[in-house]
């Protein structure tokens, strides 16, 4: 396996997971994570000699994400590090694989939703208000949901499907 791909299949992948980790611990993704992830796709599109075409749709497909990410900020529906990693993900996504990665971050989200009401109904939080103060902050009634994990869940789902995983 050369180089480039290597770096597209696990830096890209090693990045989300950390930014899911991060979010699920601590509430935020801290910047240098999507920087990272902006940062790395160029040289590696580059590098496996991807099409100016696919660059440029990669990029606005980037951008169009961005722009709704901040719209679902403004929103206060997700945080700002969740818009920001969406963004930088859906970059590596690129075009027609964000559809499935929209689709596989919303059923992910749903399904965190889900866990999260059982971790916070009152049969269940018991349970988890002895743990580390991240699971109990996960446990609180009325908090926040770690976005960032259903992100990662639609990412690597779509990552097999963009256009620059198979120039490699």
């Amino acid at each position: 396996m050369d180089h480039p791909l290597l770096v597209l299949t696990a830096v890209f992948p090693l990045l989300v997971v950390i930014a899911a980790l991060k979010d699920v611990t601590t509430f935020t993704i801290p910047n240098w994570i999507s920087i990272a992830l902006v940062a790395a796709f160029y040289p590696v599109a580059l590098a496996l000699h991807a099409p100016p075409g696919v660059i440029g749709i990669c990029t606005l497909v980037g951008a169009g994400a961005l722009l709704v990410g901040m719209v679902m900020f403004a929103l206060n529906w997700i945080g700002g590090g969740d818009a920001k990693v969406l963004a930088a993900s859906a970059l590596w996504i690129g075009w027609p694989a964000v559809l499935p990665f929209v689709l596989a971050t919303a059923v992910a989200g749903g399904a965190l939703a889900l866990i999260l009401v059982q971790m916070r109904s009152a049969m269940m939080r018991p349970w988890f208000e002895r743990g580390p103060p991240w699971v109990v902050r996960l446990a609180t009634e009325g908090g926040d949901a770690p976005y960032g994990v259903a992100i990662c869940v639609g990412a690597l789902f779509a990552l097999p499907q963009s256009a620059l995983f198979h120039l490699g």
